[in-house]
């Protein structure tokens, strides 16, 4: 008995095979394009010397979020930074939230654990009070959390790391590096803290 041609197995291998082959070049190609637009420079992901300038949020309509912003010079901890060396210390400190396993509590662009507050944009959190103090502030709070706590009422306090002071200058700057990155409003309702030039 003749089955009809869509009917057969051969045909359906056939088709699995050439669509296996098609989609694995889709995926390559996507692969390549996602580096693109996730490498450092790019459109969405700033240069490592973006932590020498003042970054803030401004609303877009267009958009309906809230959109990172890179403004005037303000160089961290008062130096500013050839390219080379913003991402070296860029490096340093995203190398220490993985060697200190920082997303074992906190989040970084949506990956990690919810028990503590999501890092993605902490540069700009008004928890750090004023824009002048918030770098001292966050060094000061790696160095010593159990000093300087942060529990927001929740009784959740970060533990001492044994973050070094360079590995915490580190950490600033690649949190405010982070804080650059366009992540279509991620996290939402969020409120930067208020600084010059973000109305």
């Amino acid at each position: 008995m003749n089955s009809v041609w869509w009917a057969s197995e051969d045909f359906w291998r056939k088709m699995a095979v050439w669509l296996t082959a098609v989609m694995t070049v889709v995926l390559i190609l996507l692969t390549f394009d996602t580096v693109k637009q996730i490498t450092a420079g790019s459109e969405r992901v700033p240069a490592y010397s973006a932590i020498n300038h003042r970054i803030y949020y401004r609303f877009d309509s267009s958009r309906n979020m809230q959109v990172p912003v890179i403004g005037d010079s303000a160089p961290l901890f008062g130096t500013s930074l050839s390219e080379e060396d913003a991402e070296a210390l860029v490096s340093k400190g995203k190398l220490t939230t993985q060697a200190k396993n920082c997303m074992n509590c906190h989040t970084l662009l949506g990956n990690g654990a919810y028990y503590a507050p999501d890092l993605t944009k902490a540069w700009l959190d008004p928890a750090w009070g004023s824009e002048a103090a918030r770098e001292q502030l966050m060094v000061n709070f790696l160095l010593d959390p159990h000093t300087n706590a942060r529990g927001y009422g929740t009784g959740r306090k970060m533990p001492n790391l044994g973050i070094t002071e360079e590995e915490a200058h580190g950490v600033v700057a690649f949190l405010k590096w982070m804080s650059t990155i366009d992540t279509n409003g991620f996290p939402r309702n969020f409120t930067p803290i208020s600084q010059e030039g973000d109305r």
